[in-house]
């Protein structure tokens, strides 16, 4: 009877030791990382968070050669997306790049990384899905277009920013319609609005026309905008819900400037998605 006892006891003390292992995780910021199976993370809050309401999400991936430790390290988008009551999300690409599908090589999976991100962060945070927005700049761009394409229900929107589908650009995308708001350098000469051969030569990036045509077939929009608007520095054409058959808004944002971004971008990208209607 004593040695069942002691055996009860040893088992209960190896179930609770395996309970404390598996228990919350691990805190995690803008300076120590989110882990998941296959990668990392960086996370910022919003100064002021209650701890308590539902968060809007900007998800940014990094360009060639950065990191989700650089991008916690850009203090204006830190900055912009902290005073706009936003979650800033920083992936981490493995060897600072992403890898495209049938374009663009790599050792991970990034859409299950992606989808491992987004289980992750709904264990730690309220999120508002609403208002849950992938966005990138440049290689980070390209990333948020395969997403877009071959998983677009991971996202309320997309807001990528110098990027585009890398050629042959996709004829179908699985998931169907997306919300999708493209800005775009007129004088970009590293990712050319016209595109380019990148990788070597190996693989060429899209003209950005041809994949905002490709994405109104799929999102069943006219050739026609519904309307041309200015807003800052930014000229967009815009493809309403209303005129699109899939009922998803379709943008491209025209600037000017070279290759670069403002964070005001993605903030505008956020709010923007918090007033589409629900899928």
């Amino acid at each position: 009877m004593n040695s069942l006892r002691a055996s009860a006891f040893a088992i209960l003390a190896t179930l609770v030791g395996l309970g404390a292992l598996a228990g919350p995780a691990r805190a995690c910021g803008p300076a120590e990382p989110c882990v998941t199976g296959s990668g990392r993370y960086f996370v910022r809050t919003p100064a002021g968070w209650d701890g308590v309401s539902r968060l809007p999400v900007a998800v940014f991936f990094h360009g060639y050669r950065s990191s989700g430790a650089d991008t916690m390290a850009h203090a204006k988008l830190g900055e912009a997306l902290s005073r706009a009551g936003v979650l800033l999300v920083a992936p981490d690409g493995l060897g600072g790049a992403w890898r495209i599908e049938g374009r663009l090589p790599g050792p991970r999976d990034d859409i299950a990384y992606v989808r491992e991100v987004l289980a992750d962060l709904r264990g730690r945070f309220p999120i508002d899905d609403r208002r849950l927005v992938a966005t990138g700049f440049s290689a980070g761009g390209f990333m948020v277009w395969q997403i877009a394409c071959r998983a677009g229900d991971l996202f309320a929107a997309y807001a990528p920013m110098s990027g585009a589908f890398l050629d042959p650009v996709p004829e179908t995308c699985p998931t169907g319609p997306v919300a999708l708001r493209h800005v775009h350098g007129k004088a970009d000469a590293v990712v050319p609005l016209t595109g380019r051969w990148i990788a070597g030569g190996k693989v060429r990036q899209s003209d950005v026309e041809d994949s905002m045509a490709r994405l109104r077939e799929i999102d069943g929009c006219p050739v026609a905008p519904s309307d041309v608007r200015r807003q800052g520095e930014l000229t967009c054409r815009v493809w309403s819900a209303a005129a699109c058959a899939g009922h998803r808004e379709l943008q491209l944002c025209l600037h000017e400037a070279g290759h670069d971004f403002d964070p005001a971008w993605i903030v505008e990208g956020v709010k923007w998605a918090g007033g589409l209607s629900p899928r």
